[in-house]
């Protein structure tokens, strides 16, 4: 059968290898040699690997975002390994929606399951400074902006930026999430750090292919590692990154795959007093190589291991627990991974911001955002939608200030749809100009993990569906109060009432097809925004004897 010797079928268990590899996902681009590697791990320890496809997510290619995707890929990726002979599987992930996308569909099935990540490019060098995807690409289109950057030089940047294979090397969402599958236990240890085009990455691919045959043996299922108490490590591990704000939805969605009660509060609670201590962009100045050579995560978790920060007794994929996997862990460069009397942020951890204008919810990321606009009050200046703000940003004429405060309607899960990452939007040039550096913004969207500001996103429930984001006009009032976690419209209810009697629903951008399924069902950001047939673990379906 297929070329292979009748004797590797008697008793060998299937290894399924789930690949996100695809020529339009550049962070995913070496993802054939890797599934190679794991192949190897699985002959050796005496299984039998199987590859296949599922759809790829890249952020920088798909329209309208990704994240329209990531409940599709999960549908892929669950009825892939349900319908097939599959005992256990490798999920090679690596641009961000990837990684929610494959965990959630392989959590449904709930077998033996394994993720090895793509690892991050190599740092870029621009004019003999490291630069960072993502974040120096916000910053040097606003100084494109601002007259303080020429075209030319902007794109001799962009080029010296993505100089090999991985994803963003900042602690953007990719290694944001590759950070949360290491701490979750769901990937060996090193699996976040080590650069996509490092040697070692091979080396742990190897080794995933040769660990995912002793799980099946061991019957170590995914909902034996993802756990309440492994996702409360995986929250304050993201705090002490400096992760990003989607690893909040994404988890929310994965919580929900496996049957474990995960809120916003929780991420509020956990993190607010989680120093961040990886000096790594957008928060702080170094990338995921350095913070590679200087220990990985491993050293992070040995931080709040001792600190009792960490539940050490959660058991990981090599059957260790996480505290076994770090307690001895070095930290190589104390300026990349400090110590908690010299952290980058004091408190690291997500805000959950509620009032009268997010009643289910808003996040915002207090180590990106600046200390001056924590606590602030002032007049909104509101956009219909992201073509709106596309069309009046940059008009000279614009009624804005620093003061102001930008309010981004229609770009929720049902809005736009998929929730694209707008929600960091640049500030009006004119501003720019004047030396302005940040401004809170506000909207029902998400934004890259590599961003930075102060902006308020993921706001719950979404304009789209007549949340009072949609009721917001210009010059009403806007409070925040970090401190607090307030944010408050200062407008009546006798007013809002109005105002909400006129509101009409907007018409959604396609009639029929994906898009009409996912408006229809998409469950809102504080739920993590999976569609709601979704949530549950229904089981592999098939069992072994069966095959």
């Amino acid at each position: 059968m297929r070329g292979y010797p009748e004797d590797v079928f008697n008793g060998r268990p299937v290894i399924g290898i789930c690949n996100t590899w695809s020529e339009l996902t550049p962070c995913n681009a070496h993802f054939r040699d890797l599934a190679e590697r794991v192949k190897r791990g699985v002959w050796e320890a005496g299984g039998f690997p199987v590859e296949f496809p599922v759809m790829s997510l890249g952020e920088s290619n798909l329209r309208p975002t990704a994240m329209i995707f990531r409940n599709l890929v999960s549908m892929d990726v669950e009825e892939s390994i349900r319908a097939n002979p599959i005992d256990g599987v490798v999920l090679l992930c690596g641009c961000d929606k990837t990684v929610p996308a494959l965990i959630m569909g392989a959590a449904s099935c709930d077998l033996p399951t394994l993720v090895v990540s793509g690892g991050p490019m190599l740092n870029g060098k621009f004019r003999g400074a490291d630069i960072g995807s993502g974040t120096d690409l916000w910053k040097f289109s606003e100084e494109v902006k601002a007259g303080a950057m020429s075209l030319p030089m902007f794109r001799e940047a962009e080029v010296c930026m993505s100089r090999s294979s991985g994803h963003c090397m900042s602690m953007g969402t990719a290694s944001s999430l590759a950070c949360m599958v290491e701490a979750l236990g769901l990937g060996l240890p090193q699996n976040a750090a080590i650069p996509a085009v490092d040697s070692r990455r091979s080396v742990l691919a190897h080794k995933a292919g040769r660990r995912i045959v002793e799980m099946v043996g061991e019957d170590l299922r995914i909902s034996r590692i993802v756990t309440r108490n492994a996702f409360e490590n995986a929250i304050r591990v993201n705090a002490a990154v400096g992760g990003s704000t989607n690893v909040v939805i994404h988890s929310l969605a994965i919580a929900g795959r496996v049957g474990v009660q995960l809120s916003l509060d929780d991420w509020d609670r956990l993190g607010r007093e989680i120093s961040t201590i990886v000096n790594l962009m957008p928060s702080g100045r170094f990338l995921m190589e350095d913070f590679y050579y200087a220990g990985g995560l491993p050293a992070v978790l040995r931080v709040l291991g001792e600190t009792n920060q960490l539940h050490r007794d959660c058991l990981t994929v090599n059957g260790k627990t996480i505290w076994e996997n770090s307690k001895d862990a070095p930290n190589w460069n104390p300026e990349v991974i400090r110590s908690l009397d010299r952290p980058v942020a004091a408190n690291g951890g997500m805000a959950i911001l509620r009032g009268n204008l997010a009643p289910n919810g808003a996040v915002l990321k207090p180590s990106a955002a600046s200390p001056h606009l924590f606590r602030h009050r002032g007049p909104a200046v509101t956009f219909a939608n992201i073509e709106d703000y596309n069309r009046r940003i940059a008009d000279p004429d614009l009624a804005v200030d620093e003061d102001s405060i930008l309010v981004l309607k229609n770009c929720g899960p049902c809005g736009y749809p998929g929730m694209a990452e707008v929600g960091n939007m640049g500030l009006p040039a004119k501003l720019l100009q004047r030396g302005v550096k940040d401004m809170i913004r506000i909207s029902d969207a998400r934004m890259s993990g590599t961003a930075y500001g102060t902006v308020v996103l993921h706001v719950a429930p979404e304009a789209a569906v007549g949340g009072p984001l949609a009721l917001v006009r210009d010059g009403d009032l806007i409070e925040l109060d970090l401190e607090a976690r307030k944010l408050h419209l200062d407008v009546s209810e006798e007013e809002l009432a109005l105002r909400r009697a006129e509101w009409r629903k907007p018409e959604p951008a396609m009639k029929g097809g994906y898009q009409s399924l996912y408006i229809e069902r998409v469950l809102q950001a504080d739920k993590g925004a999976d569609f709601d047939f979704l949530v549950g673990c229904r089981g592999a379906g098939i069992p072994r004897e069966s095959h």
